[in-house]
């Protein structure tokens, strides 16, 4: 009995065979099929009507996503005051966008993209008009990627908005935009972007490829795609870069790469990509050449102490005191007399809980997230001091390894090496320097073996290019950028004309 009432047969959904089929121009029928298929779904709206000839129409729309008003002034007015043929439909309704269907696939797509339909008895073909409407966020500064000086606009969760941004800053017909839709039934509009004559076609075809081999049912956001064009899915290295500024998809573009946006996020893919991809801002550009080089060098060592600093300190306290001078080492012991801990739990107890702290200061409210963030951490590390639980060194170095990790610009590639230091952590505790080198070693050989699109994650210094370093280790000046990266802008290598280095006028 239980057996029969848990392994019930539930049958599955009808699905309308005919929706590939095209339209009958019979009306009853074609009315009969679009009712049939929007079956329980009260949003959307099937508006009837006679025109001035006496023949039946409808026009199928979904609330909320069109414009009733203009609908009724542009659309249905015209068709009830002015005679006309059915091929003259076009000439009757004054709206500058609008498309002949012939399928019934297309007429839904094109009520899911908000846009009206209009069908009319005796015609074998559906009336697009675009008179799309929904509300939509204005454009602002991306939070997560704000500059001092540079470009204030962000992309937005509007598909046709976003294109218009890269359009406000390329105005050549080069760019193109190949637009195609995934997900089975969220049919989520893509977009692949890149320049004509910059990126190469093996890339393009690459994309093409690997989007258009996407099978799911739904996508609600670009990582969805990410996950499943990126070529090495199992690293911890974010290999494509997603970015929210108009100005940084350009950047890349101009450099031969290609973007990929999604409808409904602001966030756009960037491939191929390589580590300095990741280490580097959009600001390292609109500062002085000078100022933003001195930057660089600032946070490459930060990157490292980032993920190396904590495991130092493990190992050099566990295992290798010979290496820290005296004073210190006897400052750090008589500060460690009552911890109970080994270094190595310690190091774990005090990662963790800042790590809990910062993520508790990224979901709660804005207004109070970073106080509790910041009073948190003051007070747990005040705290653990005084009972005893931590020593003040130990304090101090999680303190610094935060901070570093703060220093690096792109989100995903600063959670990759904070998941990266627990395991060099375990290293450190287990086997001392030896086990620091062994885990920088695995690092070193997966990042050589990683791929963006067939582009080396270590490019410009793996394989090395010295002309290369002028935007990598350095930030040289513009009169400097003569050509485009070597593996992604080598069918178009020239960017700008030589010799342009300003010089101070002549005295005649």
């Amino acid at each position: 009995m239980l057996r029969k009432l848990f392994h019930k047969k539930i049958d599955k959904p009808v699905e309308n065979k005919d929706i590939k089929g095209k339209i009958t121009g019979i009306y009853s029928e074609d009315l009969q099929f679009f009712q049939n298929t929007y079956k329980d779904c009260f949003d959307i709206v099937f508006h009837c009507f006679e025109t001035i000839e006496q023949r039946k129409a409808v026009i199928i729309y979904i609330q909320g996503l069109s414009d009733p008003e203009e609908l009724n002034e542009n659309v249905i007015k015209p068709l009830l005051t002015t005679e006309g043929a059915s091929g003259e439909r076009f000439s009757m309704i004054p709206v500058s966008q609008m498309k002949t269907l012939k399928t019934y696939e297309e007429c839904i797509q094109s009520i899911s993209a908000g846009l009206p339909v209009l069908i009319m008895d005796g015609d074998e073909s559906a009336l697009s008009v675009g008179l799309a409407k929904s509300e939509k966020r204005s454009i602002e500064e991306p939070v997560g990627e704000s500059v001092i000086r540079g470009p204030r606009e962000g992309f937005t969760e509007v598909l046709a908005v976003n294109t218009s941004l890269l359009r406000r800053k390329i105005h050549s017909p080069k760019l193109k935009m190949l637009q195609m839709s995934i997900g089975k039934y969220s049919q989520t509009s893509v977009v692949l972007v890149y320049i004509e004559d910059l990126a190469a076609t093996q890339l393009i075809e690459e994309a093409k490829q690997r989007l258009e081999g996407i099978d799911i049912d739904g996508i609600l956001e670009s990582s969805y795609i990410e996950e499943f064009i990126e070529d090495t899915p199992r690293s911890p290295f974010p290999q494509l870069l997603s970015t929210e500024r108009p100005d940084t998809v350009v950047a890349n573009l101009l450099e031969g790469r290609i973007a990929i946006l999604v409808d409904g996020t602001p966030f756009s893919i960037i491939a191929p990509a390589t580590l300095f991809s990741f280490i580097q801002s959009s600001e390292d550009y609109y500062q002085r050449y000078i100022i933003s080089t001195m930057i660089r060098w600032i946070r490459y060592p930060f990157f490292l102490v980032s993920l190396l600093l904590p495991s130092f300190y493990i190992a050099l306290t566990t295992f290798h005191q010979e290496m820290i001078p005296t004073d210190l080492i006897i400052s750090m012991a008589s500060a460690r007399e009552f911890v109970p801990f080994p270094t190595f739990i310690e190091a774990f107890l005090m990662e963790i809980t800042f790590e809990a702290l910062r993520e508790a200061g990224l979901r709660l409210p804005k207004q109070i997230g970073s106080a509790v963030s910041i009073v948190g951490a003051l007070v747990i590390g005040e705290s653990a001091v005084q009972a005893g639980i931590v020593s003040p060194a130990m304090v101090i170095v999680v303190s610094i390894t935060g901070i570093a990790s703060f220093m690096i610009p792109r989100y995903a590639f600063g959670f990759s090496l904070r998941i990266l230091r627990f395991p060099m952590m375990i290293l450190a505790g287990t086997l001392g320097i030896l086990g620091i080198m062994l885990g920088i070693c695995g690092i070193v050989i997966h990042l050589c073996k990683l791929r963006s699109f067939g582009v080396p994650y270590l490019s410009t210094l793996a394989p090395a290019h010295a002309d290369q370093f002028k935007d990598s280790l350095v930030r040289a000046p513009f009169w400097k950028f003569n050509t485009r990266p070597r593996l992604t802008g080598k069918y178009n290598q020239y960017r700008q004309s030589s010799n342009q280095k300003p010089k101070p006028p002549t005295n005649e």
